[in-house]
């Protein structure tokens, strides 16, 4: 029974990125510094999205390190 329910939630998630992702179409130029980068808006959201969770895991992790040598020291 648990096994539709999961198969449910990854159709509708699935579907709701869909979605977004053909709802918002349109380019948008990101710049960094010197570079520039024009893509789709969502594709953008999208970055931005892993980029956060990549940085956010990073800082997690070196604060679990940070209290782990605090406790034993």
């Amino acid at each position: 029974m648990m096994r539709y329910v999961y198969i449910g939630l990854v159709v509708l998630v699935t579907a709701a990125v869909l979605l977004f992702k053909v709802q918002n179409l349109e380019s948008v130029t990101v710049s960094f510094l010197t570079m520039s980068l024009t893509l789709p808006l969502s594709v953008a959201i999208i970055f931005v999205y892993f980029l956060g969770m990549v940085s956010g895991g990073a800082l997690i992790a070196a604060m679990r390190s940070l209290v782990q040598r605090a406790r034993s020291s």
